[in-house]
């Protein structure tokens, strides 16, 4: 394009149809902003035969230079008050603005554009209700852009609105799966009564805890308990008080082991739950207790709350599977069972 603003050839503004055709096609495959932004700040150079061509996004309040293409550095990754810079005018304003001499114009802040090439700039809001950003095109030398290089630049930040427009869509919907997914996955893993693990997830999550204390050479223990005295609940309350006993046990095995622990239901009334860094389970197992009691007293006309457990302690190096640490605690669990008191299974 000649420095004078004159309108192009046939030939050469065929030349810059096909590239804007193809610059189209390529924002309208984008997923993502980098994306965007890389095919825009490329193509801004070129359509308008510049010496360099920037991508701005709207922050709030400033001008974010997100990305540039330019024969020297300009101001890729600063921000700028938009009443303080050319972009920002430019979206305030919701109109394109060309500047053939820079330091001619009050608009400019010289002491930012000193440091660089540009002379001459054009400056076009991308979408005009609610600008988005702005595409800015620089000319190392005094340059008018002619009309057919500003509806180039016009028509590449309607695209470039539309591309963007759709990314944030396409990134709405991809969350809103990865949410979905995960929600179903976290259904999948949880025991719907007690809000617990399930089976299935008990033995996901408690297995990677497991390998992660083997790892870290720390003592664990796996405990089993049995939630006494269900039958006689449920024939004496209804089974609506039994589900009620079966909650009441889950959420205190919950709040005894605390966080780091992974806590399940393995099955009617049976809960399980692996603890990292406890060598002795006694305490844990005082701490059930007493925490039933508290709950029995402070309820003396539900179903009364008893466990009895057993535990599976785990040495730092131990390497018994998971398998086998469950199979020890539930016979520990069943003798505690018979002889009425707590059990525990060494190594």
């Amino acid at each position: 394009m000649p420095a004078n603003g004159s309108a192009a050839g046939p030939s050469e503004l065929v030349r810059s149809m096909r590239d804007l055709t193809g610059v189209v096609q390529a924002l309208s495959l984008a997923r993502d902003l980098p994306a965007v932004q890389d095919i825009v700040r490329r193509a801004a150079r070129r359509l308008t035969r510049a010496d360099g061509a920037t991508f701005v996004l709207r922050d709030g309040d400033r001008c974010f230079y997100a990305d540039e293409d330019a024969i020297a550095p300009l101001w890729k990754g600063q921000r700028f008050p938009l009443e303080a810079c050319i972009s920002g005018w430019a979206m305030l304003n919701r109109r394109p603005v060309v500047i053939p001499d820079i330091y001619a114009d009050d608009r400019i802040p010289h002491d930012a554009y000193r440091p660089t090439f540009v002379q001459s700039l054009a400056m076009m809001p991308i979408r005009t209700a609610e600008p988005l950003g702005a595409i800015g095109a620089y000319w190392a030398t005094h340059h008018v852009p002619g009309s057919d290089e500003l509806e180039l630049l016009a028509a590449l930040a309607d695209s470039t609105a539309i591309a963007m427009e759709h990314v944030a869509v396409l990134a709405d919907l991809e969350d809103r799966i990865a949410r979905a997914t995960a929600d179903l996955r976290r259904l999948s893993l949880t025991d719907p009564l007690t809000g617990l693990l399930n089976r299935r997830g008990f033995l996901e999550l408690a297995e990677d805890l497991r390998c992660r204390c083997a790892r870290r050479q720390q003592p664990s223990q796996l405990l089993f308990v049995d939630l006494d005295g269900l039958k006689e609940a449920n024939d004496r309350f209804g089974h609506e008080e039994g589900d009620g006993l079966i909650c009441r046990a889950a959420r205190i095995l919950d709040r005894t082991v605390g966080p780091e622990a992974v806590a399940g239901r393995w099955g009617g009334d049976e809960l399980v739950a692996f603890l990292p860094g406890t060598a002795d389970p006694a305490g844990v197992v005082a701490g059930l207790q007493r925490a039933a009691a508290a709950d029995n007293a402070a309820h003396p006309e539900r179903a009364r709350l008893a466990f009895s457990v057993g535990s599976s302690a785990v040495a730092a190096g131990d390497l018994r599977s998971l398998e086998r640490l469950l199979a020890e605690a539930d016979s520990a669990m069943y003798a505690a069972k018979r002889s009425g008191r707590v059990a525990a299974r060494p190594r």
